[in-house]
């Protein structure tokens, strides 16, 4: 397959296809050299092998971008050496934008491009042709990929993508000196023609500097540009494409340039000679007066500083130089004193900190000034020795306490006595007083640390001579603490009690407070009141960290028994000596939800949050009131005289009542409901009343003499007996659904042992051997113990 385009008018490209034609056509070749589409066979011919020629496939294809015109633009032309001109070809394309963008005729192979392209977005397509037989749909050729190029215009103007822009220079600077470069881009392509070949230019801001035309570098172009005299400068350069060329676009930027500072200019004193007048009294290292000279420059580069050159004036003051102000500060060193000396003379000098070598030419960067300061004699007001005075004294301490004293002096030479005071307007006079004569500050009351700490006063003095001269100075008095203050429990609130408390937990963790300081307020220890009865509700426990925690002892409290419980607490500080004090707290027991959340402690909310009216308070009342009754009732129907269980009064047995009680063991006797014997003719007829509880007790046992003759009952074995009852109470479906004692009091008629009960008959001795009780069973072990031992005391 061969590609053919309107390029084709490219000189180059037409040799390329004349070489292309021509390397398809028939060569002559020797007959015994094979050529590259033959095989020597073995007896020496050569075997040709056909295959379709193909022509030249060039790989990329030309069209250009913004194409506006109403036609399809023509792109190019794909042909095969397999297409005779009859239609039976027929020529596909794929990829991208095939089909939408790019269209080709089926039988020419014409490609047009259907819409504009914009190089900018996308510079070229790979598609793919492919040549197939119209009627078989087989191809004629293996696909064949080439690539579509957006050729460029010159569509985009330059840009600044970063303007506008700000630089500086240093003043002074020379000709050509690098200010800023700027670089403008264009979207058009680089690689073909002028598009994007972009050229600088100035277009304001001549003659103080000038741009690269290729490299667009700003430089200065005057010498000398001085920032005293101009500082700010604003240069405007322009970008265009094809090379500057008529035609071309072109895109600008503005560069505002300022002048930085360098020191180029030495400080000057506004005057050659000055004067000042200072008291002596002026105090020492006090300033006493300013002088300033003046530099043009900015920053660092007018830094100034200030010196005393001559020995006179530097012995008595000195200067320094306010950073802010850049003025030199005079302060005095020495006492001045007008009797001595009246006059002073000080040559000042003022010299840059920062100097540039390169400038040394404009002459040195310093200036000098003379300075004449005059004495004053002045009559002084009386000078304490210290500015401010510090003193303590211990709280509570007696009425006349001495806290300290102060001392002033007359500077001037009579050397006056002074007079002390109190200033009178403060409030802190009413707890001092001084003495007039020697300074001395004593109390006028005992004082408290936790009222007022610290005192501040002001103590006045003035010469004897001159009351009128007054001198002031602060004293402040520090109140030390002493242990005066027993602590406390640092809250007030109640502590509130869940009423599923269990033993052993913290109900609340509690903290004490102390009105003395640090060292004797904040390390307390606790304990419940040892005078009092141990607490049954609640125990403390010193957590020997200043806290304690309350912690419950019992478990189920309940805010309708009791509500409110109080409990002192006995706290002891770590001063010395240590002070104890006892706080009660208050202990609200409260229903709670989980985690210990407090749901209602107040007993008028419960009636609120239920939303209850007053008619079904009263409801409820009245079955408070029914349920009320209704026990009483039944209590006095307990307390009845019920129907005796003895049937007859000679056939008394020994009964052991059931109940539900834990007893006292053998030895509880009162325990036991010991009740008339009975037959078991009577037991039949009681059966359905074991579960109740008779109330006459009867501790009694009756002679077998006294037995009644008219009673016949055939002797009935104790073994089978107790297996019948036992049947009869398994099989029973009337008894109550609870765990109940089977009572078995029936020993059998006519016994010859008697009566076991050793009630009513201590005094009689019993030949008869109960060794045999042993061999019943568990049933009646405790009664053979109880014999065994009543025996071996009878033997003793």
């Amino acid at each position: 397959m061969r590609i053919s385009t309107a390029s084709c008018l490219c000189p180059f490209l037409v040799c390329l296809c004349f070489i292309q034609r021509c390397y398809g056509a028939s060569h002559h070749v020797p007959a015994k050299v094979p050529s590259r589409n033959q095989t020597k066979l073995a007896n020496g011919e050569t075997e040709v092998h056909h295959r379709p020629k193909r022509g030249w496939i060039w790989n990329q294809f030309f069209v250009l971008e913004e194409h506006f015109g109403t036609e399809a633009q023509y792109v190019g032309k794909l042909h095969s050496n397999s297409d005779k001109g009859d239609g039976s070809v027929r020529y596909i394309l794929d990829g991208e934008g095939a089909g939408t963008i790019f269209i080709i005729d089926e039988v020419t192979g014409d490609i047009h491009a259907t819409k504009s392209l914009d190089r900018e977005k996308k510079t070229h397509y790979v598609l793919h042709a492919q040549a197939l037989d119209r009627h078989t749909e087989e191809a004629l050729e293996p696909k064949s990929e080439f690539i579509i190029k957006v050729q460029d215009i010159n569509d985009n103007a330059p840009k600044f993508p970063d303007g506008p822009f700000v630089a500086t220079v240093p003043e002074m600077s020379e000709v050509g000196t690098s200010v800023l470069q700027v670089t403008a881009t264009d979207a058009d392509d680089p690689t073909y023609g002028n598009s994007a070949r972009i050229v600088y230019s100035i277009l304001q801001g001549q003659p103080y500097f000038s741009v690269d035309p290729k490299t667009g570098i700003i430089r200065t172009a005057l010498a000398n540009m001085d920032r005293e005299a101009r500082e700010h400068y604003t240069v405007v350069i322009q970008a265009k494409d094809m090379a500057g060329q008529v035609g071309g676009l072109s895109g600008s930027t503005t560069i505002n340039i300022t002048l930085t500072d360098i020191n180029d200019n030495p400080p000057k004193f506004p005057q050659k000679n000055y004067q000042l007048y200072v008291p002596e009294s002026a105090q020492v290292g006090k300033a006493v007066g300013k002088i300033k000279a003046n530099d043009e420059d900015l920053g660092v580069n007018a830094d100034i500083r200030y010196s005393i050159i001559n020995s006179e004036g530097a012995n008595m003051f000195s200067i320094s130089t306010d950073r802010d102000t850049r003025e030199g500060i005079i302060s005095l060193k020495k006492p001045l004193n007008y009797e001595r000396k009246k006059t002073y003379t000080l040559h000042i000098e003022g010299v840059n900190t920062h100097v540039d070598p390169r400038y040394s030419y404009l002459g040195s960067f310093k200036d000098t000034a003379t300075l004449k300061i005059t004495v004053g004699d002045v009559d002084e007001a009386p000078v304490f020795s210290l500015e401010h005075f510090i003193m303590d004294v211990y709280e509570n301490a007696p009425s006349g306490t001495e806290v300290g004293g102060v001392t002033a002096r007359d500077p001037d030479s009579r050397n006056s006595p002074v007079r002390y005071y109190l200033d009178s307007k403060e409030e802190g006079v009413r707890y001092f007083r001084i003495d007039e004569a020697s300074g001395v500050i004593r109390t006028t009351q005992p004082l408290d640390r936790e009222d007022m700490p610290w005192h501040n006063i002001t103590v006045m003095a003035s010469e004897v001579d001159n009351p009128s001269l007054l001198s002031h100075v602060p004293v402040t008095v520090q109140v030390l603490d002493v242990n005066d203050n027993p602590p406390e429990i640092a809250t007030d609130e109640e502590v509130i009690v869940c009423e599923s408390s269990r033993p052993g937990q913290v109900i609340q963790t509690v903290t004490a407070v102390d009105k003395d300081d640090f060292a004797n307020g904040q390390r307390f220890s606790f304990a419940l009141p040892s005078q009092l009865p141990v607490n049954p509700n609640f125990t403390l426990r010193d957590n020997e960290d200043s806290t304690a925690s309350i912690i419950a002892r019992r478990r189920r409290f309940n805010h309708l028994t009791q509500e409110l419980y109080e409990l002192p607490i006995v706290v002891w500080d770590g001063g010395e000596p240590s002070l104890s004090g006892t706080s009660t707290l208050t202990l609200r027991v409260c229903p709670c939800q989980r985690h210990g959340r407090v749901r209602m402690c107040q007993g008028e909310a419960f009636l609120s949050s239920a939303g209850l009216s007053t008619g079904a308070l009263i409801a409820i009342l009245l079955c408070i009131v029914i349920l009320l009754a209704i026990v009483v009732l039944f209590i006095t129907l307990r307390r009845s005289k019920k129907e005796p269980l003895i049937i007859s009064e000679e056939d008394i047995r020994e009964n052991v009542v059931t109940y539900d009680d834990e007893g006292g063991g053998e030895e509880d006797t009162e325990a036991f409901d010991i009740i008339a014997l009975r037959n078991p003719a009577a037991a039949e007829e009681l059966k359905f009343r074991r579960d109740v509880r008779p109330e006459a007790r009867q501790h009694c046992v009756l002679p077998r003499s006294r037995r009644s003759p008219s009673v016949e009952l055939d002797e009935v074995d104790v073994h089978e007996f107790i297996k019948q009852r036992l049947v009869e109470a398994d099989m029973d479906t009337s008894v109550p659904p609870y765990d109940s004692l089977q009572t078995y009091a029936y020993e059998g008629q006519g016994s010859p042992t008697g009566t076991v009960s050793p009630l009513d008959s201590p005094g009689t001795q019993s030949e008869q051997d109960y060794n045999y009780l042993d061999d019943w069973g568990p049933e009646f072990q405790k009664l053979a113990e109880l014999y065994g031992e009543a025996d071996s005391d009878v033997t003793t």
